[in-house]
Parts: structure tokens; C-alpha cells; sequence
């Protein structure tokens, strides 16, 4: 038989495809993978008997062993794959699936545990039947397989295409009465021709119970369909033949070879032990249901990647869909921050500062009144224009869920102050040093005196006060109050000009920041490697292997 190790790469693809496909453990594939890795580091030669119930199958099994080794009745009982195997006495060995073993001798026990209980159901609690036999047939590694009835339970359906597949030979038993039924014809193509099952004979049982003529026909008939099925079978073997299974039996049991052998059983006997002599030599029998099973594996590992590819497409799809939205809700973003950047520069150019605000803050200085002004409306507007370029930030680190930025933060100065000097009731009188005549001094800066001229300084400007040169000369009039208001006027300047240069500076560096924050690259965001494509390529890559290997052994 064929060398354990010839398929053993082959076997260790499929189990790791089978485990990656995720199966049941009772799943048909599954099973299907274990039963041609098991038949194939099997050294035994099996022949299984195939057919539905009442066909005669244990009759058959029995007429060729020449004793009623396997309990046959009117009533379809057969309720267990029950393997006979070669041993020195007739004897069965059955095994239970808690481990527990039962020997006993002859073959009664078996009306215990392979036959159907009263609702017609197999028992759950039988892993396996074996009888030992003293038939010189299997003494040469022979086993033969009695199967129950296909045309009764999806339970014994499942167990019987399960021992199908492990079987090194299939003999279909047939009902002359009945022709090939179309169940028959779909369980030849499903369970044997698509699984490369090819090694099948077909023996027809109950021809005896027609008319000469009727068996004749039958027979005929049968024989097309038999030849439509291409047997791989040894050179002058045929696929088809007759075998009255009970006048067989009673033959055999009284010893009587005219009637064995009119009842077809010699002729079935010789073509069995042809086949079986010059297949248990080739290495290469089982291959076409590996093959077959490989192929299947390999089908449902394709059909598995196209799912995980659908999926993986749909989630591209949606995320192109979704890179779509963000690239229109980026060009949405990045144009309301510009208007929104450019008004808030438009409201800190110093020109447009000092046209709105500069009477208002020397007033409000004047009067003592900056701090209201300046925390009033004037504070307002700034925030408000620092709050409409900051929303779009906002909304875009939301929207693409990234990280928010600095704050875009309104700096304010401090408050500028101009002190007004003290004026007497009644002209001061002009000393020996000169009197100086102010009318405000600016807090910070104060006088500057040098030689006989005074100089007040404001901020950039500076102003000459007259200052007596001589004490002879008359006093001069009192000095005009426009002075003071320019005092104002240039604090709140100066104020401004700080303001302006301030947030403009900041504003420039928040829009600096701001820009990746609202623009959106497809082709820069990265795409997340989820479960899926790991999935995938596993799955490639255990089909490409799996498929080089089947490639291999079917050229080797």
C-alpha cells in the first residue's frame, strides 16, 4: 500500500488548511480530511459493502465469510460500521466512547450494540465495532466493512460517507427489483465520483425473485449504467455482478458450490481477490481521493479568501468613501479659517486699530475708564475673532479625531497710564531756576531735564515745554490743554501698536500650526492592518502551498 511517508507534506497542508478554515469539528470537510489521512498510513487493504437498507449487505458479507457472522433479519437492523478483520476465531471487539472495551466471543454482542434501537437510531455511545475472523480471505490484510442502510437517517448517512472514503474498495449493492434508484445515482456521483472514489463494484442482489426474462432485461439495463461509471479496476475485471446474496448463503452454510455457485457468489469471490491481489501492490490507488479531498480543501480555502477579500473591499470602499467626505470637509475647513484668519488680521492691522479704537482708549484713560473699556466691548470683538478662527480647529481635530493644538490665545498689555500734573490756582511765579509748566506726564517716563529745556517724553515723541530762561522776563501765559489730550491719544497708541504687533505675531504661528491640523492627505493616512488582513494572507498562503503540494504529488 502506499508509503506513509509519500503524502505526508500533503497531509500536514490540509490539516493546517482545515484548521485555518475554522471547521466544525463535525463538518464533512473535516471529516473528510481525517479519513483519507487516516486510509492512507492505513496497511490494510478495506473493502466496504455500500447500499440502503434491505439490500442485502450483511447477507452478501456473510454468504463470502460462509458463516452468519453478522446479524441479518427481514427488518433492517444494521446500525454501526462494524469492520471484520482477520483473527483466529470468530469473536467482537467493541469499543465504547468512554474508553470502555468489550470482548466477548462469536458475534451475539452485536445485537447489543450494532443494531438499531426501537426508534431506529444508532447508539451514541459505540465508538467502534470489530469482528475477528478465521477467513483465509482476510488473512492477507483484508478487512471487510458492513455498512448501515443510506436510505434512513442523516446520522448514518454521515457515518457511512465518512467509511466510504476510507475504504480501498466499494462494492454498491444493488435491488434488481428496482433498477438504480436516482438516490442512488446522486449518493454514485456525490459521495463516490466527486470525492475520486474510482475504485467501485456494483453487485446486483434479489434477480432471482424476476422472471427469466425480466432478470435478463434488468441485468442489461444495469450493465449500461455500471459501464457509464469507469471503475479503476485491474485489466478484465468487470464493475458489475450478480450475487442472489440469501440462496448464496444457504449455498455456502450447506456446502453446496452448484447452487453458491449459481447464486453468482464463486465468480464475485475471484474478481474480489484479483482486485485485492493486484491493488494492495499499487501505491498510487488512493490518490484520487486525496487529490479529490486536497482539491475540496483548496476550494473552500478560495471561497474563504474571496470572503475575507469582499470584506476588505467593502471596508475600502468605505473608507474611500469616508477620505472622499474628509477631503471635502478639509477644503470646508482650511477656507472658514482663512476668511476667519484674514478678519481677525484685518481687525489687528494697526491702521484699522487705531481708526476704531484710539479716541475711545485716550478717552477712557482721560477719564480713568480704561480698564472698563478695555475688558468691554474692545475685549469682546478680539475673542470673538479668536474664537471664530479657533471653531475650525476644533472641529477639525474632532472630525479627524487628531490631537488639538495650542490654543490660540488673545495677549493683552498691560494697561497704559498718563499722570496729569497738579496746576496752581494762580500763575506760579517764575524762579531764580526757571519754572517748568507742564500739563501731563506720562507714568514710567516722567521728565526729561537737560540744560534750560524740558522734555517730556511720550512713548516715541518727545515735547518741548518752555521753561523760564530769565527771571526778569514776564510770566507766560498758561499753557494750552492740547498737550495733555495728545498725552492720551499717544498712550492709547502705544497700547495698540503692542496689541496689534502682539496677536498678529500669534495669530501667524497659530496658522503655522493650524495647517496640517486642517488639511487632509489620503495618501498620508495610514491604513490600519486589522484581523482581516492578517487572515487574508495566511489564507493565501496556505492555499499557494497547499496547491503546490497537490500539484507535486499528482506529477510525482
Amino acid at each position: 500500500m502506499v508509503q506513509p511517508d509519500a503524502y505526508q507534506q500533503l497531509f500536514d497542508r490540509l490539516r493546517a488548511a482545515v484548521g485555518l478554515l475554522e471547521l466544525d469539528r463535525n463538518s464533512q470537510l473535516q471529516r473528510d480530511v481525517s479519513a483519507v489521512c487516516d486510509q492512507c498510513v492505513r496497511s490494510s487493504y478495506r473493502v466496504a459493502v455500500f447500499g440502503p437498507f434491505n439490500y442485502g449487505k450483511s447477507t452478501l458479507l456473510n454468504a463470502l465469510l460462509g458463516e452468519r457472522a453478522l446479524p441479518i433479519d427481514l427488518i433492517p437492523t444494521t446500525g454501526a460500521a462494524i469492520t471484520v478483520r482477520y483473527g483466529e476465531s470468530l469473536q467482537t471487539c467493541i469499543r465504547l466512547t468512554d474508553g470502555a472495551v468489550i470482548n466477548e466471543p462469536g458475534t451475539e454482542v452485536l445485537k447489543r450494540f450494532a443494531i438499531l434501537d426501537d426508534d431506529r437510531r444508532m447508539r451514541q455511545d459505540v465508538a467502534s465495532v470489530e469482528v475477528l475472523c478465521p477467513h483465509p480471505f482476510l488473512q492477507s490484510g483484508v478487512e471487510l466493512v458492513d455498512l448501515p442502510g443510506t436510505n434512513d437517517r442523516d446520522e448514518q448517512d454521515a457515518l457511512v460517507k465518512d467509511q466510504l472514503l476510507s475504504a480501498d474498495l466499494v462494492v454498491q449493492v444493488l435491488d434488481g427489483r428496482k433498477l438504480m434508484t436516482l438516490g442512488e445515482r446522486e449518493h454514485l456521483r456525490d459521495w463516490l465520483l466527486d470525492r475520486g472514489i474510482e475504485t467501485v463494484v456494483f453487485v446486483v442482489n434479489f434477480l432471482n425473485l424476476l422472471e427469466p426474462d425480466e432478470q435478463k432485461q434488468v441485468y442489461n439495463r444495469l450493465r449500461f449504467v455500471a459501464e457509464s461509471f469507469r471503475s479503476r479496476l485491474p485489466p478484465g475485471i468487470s464493475n458489475l455482478y450478480r450475487v442472489d446474496a440469501l440462496p448464496a448463503l444457504r449455498a455456502r452454510l450447506k456446502g453446496d458450490m452448484a447452487a453458491a455457485q449459481t447464486a453468482g457468489l464463486p465468480t464475485f469471490e475471484s474478481a474480489l481477490q484479483t482486485i485485492v491481489q493486484a491493488q494492495q501492490e499499487q501505491t498510487e490507488i488512493r490518490l484520487p481521493r486525496v487529490t479529490a479531498i486536497a482539491h475540496a480543501v483548496a476550494q473552500a480555502l478560495q471561497a474563504k479568501v474571496d470572503e475575507v477579500t469582499a470584506v476588505l473591499q467593502t471596508a475600502a470602499n468605505k473608507r474611500q468613501q469616508k477620505h472622499e467626505i474628509q477631503q471635502k470637509a478639509s477644503r470646508l475647513l482650511e477656507t472658514g479659517f482663512a476668511k476667519s484668519a484674514a478678519d481677525f488680521s484685518d481687525w489687528l492691522a494697526l491702521t484699522n486699530l487705531l481708526d476704531r479704537y484710539q479716541d475711545e482708549a485716550a478717552q477712557a484713560l482721560q477719564s480713568g475708564q480704561f480698564q472698563t473699556w478695555a475688558t468691554g466691548a474692545f475685549k469682546t470683538a478680539a475673542i470673538d475673532h479668536q474664537q471664530a478662527v479657533a471653531k475650525w480647529v476644533q472641529q477639525a481635530c474632532e472630525f479627524f479625531e487628531r490631537s488639538r493644538p495650542h490654543q490660540l490665545l488673545v495677549a493683552f498689555p498691560p494697561a497704559p497710564s498718563v499722570e496729569v500734573a497738579p496746576e496752581s490756582s494762580t500763575p506760579a511765579s517764575p524762579s531764580k531756576t526757571g519754572d517748568l509748566t507742564p500739563t501731563a506726564i506720562a507714568t514710567g517716563i516722567g521728565w526729561v531735564l537737560g540744560g534750560p529745556v524740558g522734555g517730556a517724553v511720550l512713548g516715541s515723541a518727545s515735547y518741548l515745554l518752555n521753561k523760564s530762561l530769565n527771571v526778569d522776563k514776564p510770566t507766560p501765559p498758561p499753557v494750552s490743554t492740547a498737550p495733555t489730550t495728545y498725552a492720551y491719544l499717544e498712550a492709547a497708541r502705544d497700547y495698540l501698536v503692542n496689541f496689534s504687533s502682539l496677536n498678529l505675531a500669534a495669530l501667524q504661528r497659530y496658522e503655522a500650526i493650524a495647517a496640517p491640523v486642517l488639511r487632509f492627505d489620503a495618501a498620508q493616512e495610514p491604513i490600519t492592518l486589522t484581523h482581516q488582513h492578517h487572515q487574508l494572507e495566511l489564507l493565501q498562503n496556505t492555499l499557494a502551498n497547499l496547491q503546490g503540494e497537490i500539484e507535486q504529488v499528482s506529477v510525482s
